[in-house]
């Protein structure tokens, strides 16, 4: 048997994906900049996939900018948005529990452009405090980025709260939502966003596509420089297939939310129930309740996250120890030491996605292997032993 619990690193193209891309591939190839008639029947396509990835998040469809990916999304945004804006100031907040692609834009604004960065910590949750950010604020602030959602640990932030913040003092608030764009119902009106980053490969769409909203009239500084594709918000010529996969996925996806997301959490209480149960020291990670629907995480103590996911493998179950971009820089994760925890208990990170291809079968399988999995990894962890030895008193 296969249990494929890894949906935020990759989850497969949808039958109806692949079939509305595979005539943009031959028979439809134009380019959508061409003034003949080919260039425009791509353009046209192009704007009906901009107005279905629009509808999916509340937005209208020129505040769409098609990307290659969720990363490519979060950089435009926080250098684009920044660099735009130099004459107000030149202090950008970030949380501690953002995506590498977040946390390294600014880093780059700190190094090359003279940035002030602040890095907000969390609460042990992974929880952003309102309050906290109110503190950091101040005149030369020009952008916030918040997470919507961790990948690693799931949690889900107080976006409202947050943007309506910076909202009242002018300042531009981003918002990474690659996780939750298509597993939960996302607005950008009600959540009060000024940009917004989502990705096709989440939404069960192609892998190199993405796309930015920005509101309207915000200035963005492109990232990429050539022409004048994306109204010269981002060179190189369009990915038409691609597009046609996300607008699509995006068509699918709103299509599906409703009952979507009490399904996948009925699939995530049987998974984490029978963990806490069954595996002693385990911890949940994230918040328990305020969480993405389709989304498990735990750090087993006295292991290695990757040696567990090795002998996973050999079962047929498919998991991750965090974020598919870092998991093999053979690091202690950010995010979850911003939550508190010791790096050797987050060196035995697992964490768990689920689709709606999944069932209960694939639970079942997971509570079957996991806890002999793990045993047998702390039979010859000298960690283990340690902390055995410590609480029995030896």
């Amino acid at each position: 048997m296969r249990a494929y619990l890894d949906h935020a690193a990759a989850t497969p193209v949808r039958r109806e994906v692949l079939e509305a891309m595979l005539p943009y591939f031959s028979e439809f190839f134009g380019n959508p900049s061409a003034v003949y008639d080919l260039g425009a029947q791509a353009k046209e396509v192009l704007d009906e996939q901009r107005a279905k990835v629009a509808r999916l998040i509340g937005a209208q469809p020129e505040e769409i900018v098609f990307t290659s990916s969720g990363a490519e999304a979060n950089n435009l945004a926080v250098k684009g948005a920044a660099l735009a804006h130099l004459k107000k100031g030149r202090h950008v907040v970030v949380s501690a529990v953002e995506h590498h692609s977040v946390l390294n834009a600014a880093r780059y604004l700190e190094k090359f452009h003279d940035f002030e960065v602040t890095f907000l910590p969390v609460d042990r949750h992974g929880l952003v405090d309102p309050e906290r950010l109110q503190k950091v604020i101040n005149p030369a602030t020009v952008l916030v980025s918040i997470i919507h959602a961790s990948n690693e640990i799931g949690t889900i932030q107080p976006l409202a709260d947050l943007a309506g913040r910076c909202r009242k003092q002018g300042i531009i608030f981003h918002t990474d939502a690659v996780a939750t764009v298509g597993q939960a119902s996302v607005n950008v009106q009600e959540l009060g966003v000024d940009l917004l980053s989502l990705s096709g490969p989440a939404l069960g769409g192609p892998k190199g596509i993405g796309a930015l909203y920005f509101r309207k009239k915000l200035r963005l500084v492109p990232q990429i420089h050539g022409g004048i594709q994306e109204n010269g918000r981002r060179a190189g010529t369009e990915n038409v297939p691609g597009i046609v996969g996300l607008g699509r996925a995006a068509e699918l996806a709103e299509a599906e939310l409703t009952g979507k997301g009490a399904y996948l959490v009925g699939l995530r209480e049987q998974l984490v129930g029978g963990v806490m149960e069954h595996i002693p020291y385990a911890i949940y990670t994230g918040h328990p309740e305020l969480r993405l629907p389709g989304h498990a995480s735990f750090c087993m103590e006295g292991i290695e996250g990757e040696a567990l996911i090795f002998l996973l493998n050999r079962v047929g179950i498919y998991a991750n120890t965090g974020s598919a971009c870092a998991s093999k820089a053979l690091k202690v994760s950010p995010v979850l030491c911003a939550i508190g925890l010791t790096p050797d208990v987050a060196q035995g990170s697992i964490v768990f996605t689920f689709s709606r291809d999944n069932g209960i079968e694939d639970v079942q399988h997971v509570l079957e292997h996991l806890p002999q999995a793990v045993d047998r990894l702390r039979s010859f962890s000298p960690v283990w032993r340690k902390k055995m030895a410590a609480v029995s008193g030896g």
